[in-house]
C-alpha cells in the first residue's frame, strides 16, 4: 500500500488558478502492477465522483480497480479524499502536487491530462471551462482584458509521498 502524488509544472500566462473540474475529472493513467511488474498498454481512468467494484468486502468500491492479466493479483487506486488543489499564478514554472493516490498493487506510471480542466484568467477574468491540455499547451483570448491566456510546457510525474 502506498500513496503517490500527481506532481504538475507548466508556465501559466494571465492564468490566475489552473484546476481539475473535481470531482468529475477522469485522471488517465498507465499503470505497473508491483507484483508482477507488468506494464498497462492502455490508457485507465479514474474519477474520483465514481466508485466500482462494491461487494461484501469493500462496500464502498474503488476509484479504479482491476485484476492484473498477468499475475491475477487484485489492484486498486483510490483518490484520497481533500488531497485535489489548484496549480495558482505563483507556482507557474515549478512542481506542485494537485493530488493524491492510495495504490494497492498498483504504481501509476505516466498521465494523459487531457481535457476537463478549468482555466481562471487574472485581473477577474473570466473562467474557461474544460480546457483540453491533451497537445500539453492550450492558448485562448480573455476577452475582458483584452489579452492571451495560456498554459504551456505542461509536464508530469509521480512521487511518493512520506508516510
Amino acid at each position: 500500500m502506498g500513496k503517490i502524488a500527481l506532481q504538475i509544472k507548466a508556465t501559466l500566462e494571465n492564468i490566475g488558478e489552473l484546476k481539475t473540474n473535481h470531482p468529475n475529472y477522469a485522471f488517465f493513467l498507465k499503470i505497473k502492477c508491483t507484483n508482477c511488474g507488468e506494464v498497462s498498454d492502455k490508457w485507465h481512468d479514474l474519477t474520483e465522483s465514481e466508485r466500482v467494484n462494491e461487494d461484501s468486502r469493500n462496500p464502498k468500491g474503488f476509484h479504479f480497480y482491476m485484476k492484473c492479466r498477468m499475475c491475477s493479483r487484485e489492484n486498486s487506486i483510490d483518490i484520497i479524499e481533500g488531497s485535489n488543489v489548484s496549480y495558482l499564478a505563483e507556482d507557474s514554472g515549478t512542481k506542485k502536487t494537485i493530488v493524491a493516490f492510495d495504490c494497492r498493487g498498483v504504481d501509476p506510471i505516466e498521465f494523459s491530462p487531457r481535457s476537463g480542466w478549468i482555466a481562471k484568467a487574472t485581473e477577474n477574468g473570466p473562467s474557461f471551462e474544460d480546457v483540453d491540455l491533451s497537445e500539453d499547451d492550450w492558448v485562448e483570448y480573455d476577452q475582458k482584458n483584452k489579452q492571451s491566456v495560456g498554459v504551456y510546457e505542461f509536464e508530469s510525474d509521480f512521487i511518493k509521498m512520506k508516510k
